[in-house]
């Protein structure tokens, strides 16, 4: 082989290897692979095997500048972290090819001119080019490229070039070992490829129909041999498909496998190879199972989309659902994907239920919460012996059990009233009605934090609205999710649907769960502003159903009760600091100030240990002010509140519409007219005259449960409990119309009529 580094102090190096020739065999296995996705940002060795697609361009003919520059600059980057990255590549034949055949051009225009005397040219065909000549002609300019693009970020290359015999010859083998990691200990980027200008044409696979061997065919095999040779971590296999397939991709029911066991060769159907290059997915296979038992993990991933091409390397080491990945450890259950069309099959079966059946289903499972307290409490106290934090969160007890009973029996009085509603009924024209009905969403994913009461809560609300369930829970409270799981599908198994509702392994990553847009319909975190937050960024193409933050206010009118004023912004306050329902910001009419209503207000707040933070205005009137606030949209959670003057009613409407978060606003004051005008001007979810915010919840609201707390604009506000949960669709009833009997030369008219419809009428 021959070594050409392409940093100038090295670049005379060049070492040519002989000695006594040996079949290379499997070396010792340097480790388990990694068993999970999540493991994968431990790895130190890299390798990145790209292959034909991913670098030459669409005509063959040259390479993909665009798509090559973004994978350098996701190499460098990760070596300029600390790693060890080495790339496999092609190209050198696609380079030459497109060096070739313009020399080719170039000499036939100019025999041509002068053979002709003329400018016009004929039409000029160029023949056939072999590829080792074009191998050998783009070699180095295949390598100067990627001199040029690492360089930008003060990373050095070096060029292998290898074939089948450095393998076989055992001293040059150990030549090529040492070179390499030289090259990794100097901090230098090895860029390897078979000498296409030398090696002979390629032959079957024979050699990988066991695993003991391996012989160098393309650049699969190249990379799975010095993966295992080199004791390499991780190797990225990169190609033109997204990953591997339980049938060919181009079939319609293909399904993209996320993680591929030894064992499952025998579930999959190969289909051809891709557009260039020698290799196909078989080989790719083989090879990544080759490197798997050597004890290096493998993900095959697509690195030519151009969503994802800039980023598919370094998501892939960060564990990010982004491929195929070989692992030799198979989970004992299903995978999330299986989970979710497992819970829309039951769920259609869950929706299909007489609402009388759902709500047995709810009313068994209150029972059971009830009568399976102590296992319950049980590994409440498992998980609670762990806790660290959100103690109080976590905590289950013998009256939160039964609390949580009592609120399900009213959600399962109030599944009679749910799926199959009519809403509308139209007379369209003679014999054709219309209807509009309410139906589930679909599939739901909350995913939810710390408190595990939250699971049988939307669980008795999935049930109610006849919609499937995907649940995600923290880790901490990993031990009382799995018993109240259990539990959850007991109940449902009474009517044969205990499928329909499943709980996610906590090593799922929200963001890949995020991605699952052909199976989840509808995202509802339950948790900390910032989980929503992340929520809303991770979710492409499904909707997502919460808010960010919970800035409330209070505002404290002229004309208010000072006894009102004062219980209510103490409750909003201090009733639970940490809701999203809790007072953040009080806002006080100017002339309120230094009167008893005020100086009560302020005594009442630090006997309750409230900390105070001096908004702009308020501050200006004070000659030593407590601490000026940050920010007017701050959400606290503790026992801290920001408070502000206005000089009216609609400055606190202004002051709420510039700096609020549209949860829950209330205002205190025993003007009847002001107070009507703040609840229709204030754009809230939950807009309050004379009592506490924290009654914006769904229990509260008598709704028996919610899902969480909606401040979007469409579908579902504020506390969100089993009308939140449904959607419509429409129902039309005929015999046998059509639309051209509406023609002008149609027999018929429309009528749109408006049909009554009964209180409690079903469909």
């Amino acid at each position: 082989y021959i070594h050409q580094c392409s940093c100038g102090w090295l670049s005379h190096c060049q070492v040519r290897a002989s000695g006594k020739t040996s079949w290379f065999s499997l070396p010792r296995a340097h480790g388990k692979s990694f068993a999970h996705r999540s493991e994968l940002k431990q790895a130190k060795r890299i390798v990145v095997k790209l292959g034909s697609a991913v670098v030459t361009r669409g005509d063959e003919c040259g390479l993909a500048l665009g798509r090559l520059a973004s994978i350098v600059e996701q190499v460098a980057m990760l070596q300029n972290q600390g790693r060890e990255m080495m790339i496999v590549t092609s190209g050198a034949v696609a380079f030459g090819k497109q060096r070739l055949r313009h020399e080719i051009l170039l000499s036939q225009s100019v025999r041509q001119a002068l053979h002709s005397g003329q400018n016009q040219l004929k039409d000029m065909s160029v023949p056939v080019l072999e590829a080792r000549a074009c191998a050998a002609a783009g070699q180095s300019g295949l390598m100067a490229l990627y001199e040029a693009m690492f360089t930008q970020y003060s990373t050095c290359t070096a060029q292998i070039l290898v074939t089948n015999l450095d393998f076989h010859d055992e001293q040059k083998r150990r030549n090529l070992n040492s070179t390499l990691y030289e090259l990794l200990r100097m901090n230098i980027v090895p860029i390897i490829n078979t000498n296409d200008a030398v090696v002979p044409p390629p032959v079957p696979n024979s050699d990988l129909q066991g695993v003991n061997v391996i012989s160098i065919k393309d650049n699969d095999s190249l990379a799975a041999r010095l993966a295992v040779e080199m004791k390499v971590d991780l190797l990225i296999a990169l190609s033109d498909v997204e990953g591997l397939y339980d049938s060919p991709p181009s079939t319609d029911d293909a399904k993209l496998i996320d993680i591929f066991y030894p064992g499952d060769q025998q579930s999959i159907t190969y289909g051809t190879k891709s557009r260039v290059g020698i290799g196909g997915m078989e080989a790719k296979v083989k090879a990544a199972l080759w490197a798997l038992q050597g004890g290096t993990s493998v993900v095959i991933a697509n690195g030519t989309h151009p969503k994802v091409t800039g980023h598919v390397i370094t998501d892939i080491v960060e564990g990010k659902k982004v491929g195929t990945f070989f692992s030799e450890v198979k989970p004992a259950g299903p995978t999330v994907e299986q989970q979710a069309e497992m819970a829309r099959n039951s769920g259609r079966v869950l929706a299909s239920l007489l609402p009388e059946q759902r709500g047995e289903i709810i009313c068994c499972l209150a029972e059971l919460l009830t009568e399976k307290k102590d296992e319950i409490l049980s590994a409440n106290k498992r998980d609670m012996e762990v806790a660290t934090a959100l103690i109080n969160r976590l905590s289950l007890s013998t009256a939160k059990l039964n609390s949580l009973a009592i609120g399900l029996r009213q959600i399962a009085v109030s599944s009679r009233d749910s799926v199959g509603r009519v809403l509308r009924r139209t007379r369209v024209a003679n014999n054709l009605e219309l209807e509009q009905i309410t139906v589930p969403i679909g599939v739901l994913l909350v995913i939810f934090e710390s408190r595990p009461d939250c699971l049988p809560q939307v669980s008795a609300l999935a049930i109610a609205s006849g919609n499937a369930l995907l649940l995600k829970g923290g880790k901490e409270a990993s031990n009382t999710n799995k018993v109240l799981h259990q539990l959850t599908q007991e109940a449902l198994s009474i009517h044969g649907v205990s499928d329909a509702i499943q709980l996610v392994s906590t090593r799922e990553e929200v963001e890949d769960l995020c991605r699952l847009d052909k199976m989840i319909d509808l995202i509802i975190p339950r948790g900390s502003s910032e989980l929503v937050r992340d929520i809303q960024r991770a979710a492409k193409g499904i909707p997502v159903l919460g808010h960010s933050e919970g800035v409330c206010h209070v505002y404290i009118d002229s004309s208010a009760s000072i006894d009102k004023a004062i219980d209510i912004v103490r409750d909003s306050k201090c009733d639970y600091p940490a809701a999203c329902n809790a007072m953040e910001t009080l806002l006080i009419h100017r002339d309120l100030l230094r009167t008893p209503v005020f100086d009560q207000l302020i005594d009442m707040l630090r006997t309750e240990h409230v900390k105070i933070h001096a908004g702009p205005r308020f501050a200006s009137y004070l000659t030593f002010s407590p601490s000026e606030v940050k920010s007017l949209r701050t959400e606290y959670g503790d026992l801290e509140c920001c408070i502000e003057v206005v000089d009216t009613m609609q400055d606190a409407v202004d002051h709420i519409h510039k700096y609020g978060s549209s949860h829950t606003d209330v205002i205190v004051t025993e003007n009847e007219e002001t107070a009507e005008q703040f609840v229709q001007q204030v754009d809230s979810a939950c807009v309050f005259w004379n009592c506490s915010t924290r009654f914006a919840d769904g229990y509260r609201f008598g709704l028996g449960a919610e899902v969480g707390i909606s401040t979007a604009r469409i579908h579902a506000r504020g506390p969100v409990g089993l009308e939140g949960l449904l959607t419509t669709k429409w129902v039309l009833r005929g015999e046998g119309h059509t639309v051209a009997d509406f023609s002008e030369q149609g027999s018929m008219k429309y009528l749109h009529e408006s049909i009554p419809v009964p209180q409690g009428s079903f469909t």
